[in-house]
């Protein structure tokens, strides 16, 4: 298993070992043992999984209080997943990584508390799996709003189908502070 920093340095992509031959293949999405072994010590209470088809972007999400840390991958298709850094006082605050996932590459993303998360779909439909390291409150969601100028993320859609908490997601500079992480050196 290989896991690299992304241009966020608490933000890790990770290349699972994958054991293939003519039947198909085999992987480990999760042993708690070796990944800690490489520096993730998440303790993991709830798994999740979404079903989207095309062109549906998803976040950008985050709860507060209550953050949750997240494990993504892509069990069926192919996604763009996104990390925003949204920790006052982080020195990458409003700054992006996008990673694409899909269950062709394998790849897994780890996004720590205090980050917004947000994927769009690229193939035709997608099941996204998730294992989060809280658990969910509905009354801690906020969304920072997808398309923020400010943040500038590249999404590979031009149109995107969303709900209507991510249309009314808000600018990362309107959103008061109290309701934002702090970063912790």
């Amino acid at each position: 298993m290989k896991v690299t920093p992304t241009d966020l340095p608490d933000v890790l992509l990770i290349e699972p070992d994958v054991f293939g031959d003519a039947r198909g293949f085999f992987l480990e999405t999760w042993n708690q043992k070796r990944y800690r072994e490489l520096g993730l010590t998440a303790n993991f209470v709830q798994d999740n999984l979404s079903l989207s088809r095309r062109g549906i972007l998803r976040g950008l999400h985050y709860q507060w209080p209550h953050p949750q840390g997240k494990l993504v991958q892509v069990l069926v298709g192919t996604v763009f997943d996104v990390a925003v850094d949204i920790r006052r006082g982080s020195p990458t605050f409003g700054r992006w990584v996008g990673v694409e996932l899909s269950a062709e590459n394998h790849f897994q993303l780890y996004i720590p508390e205090g980050f917004a998360h947000g994927f769009c779909v690229l193939s035709d439909e997608a099941l996204f799996a998730y294992k989060c390291t809280e658990f969910y409150y509905p009354n801690a969601e906020h969304s920072v709003l997808w398309s923020d100028p400010e943040l500038d993320i590249t999404w590979p859609v031009i149109d995107p189908l969303l709900s209507d908490k991510d249309r009314c997601g808000r600018r990362l500079k309107d959103i008061p502070a109290q309701h934002l992480p702090v970063h912790r050196s």
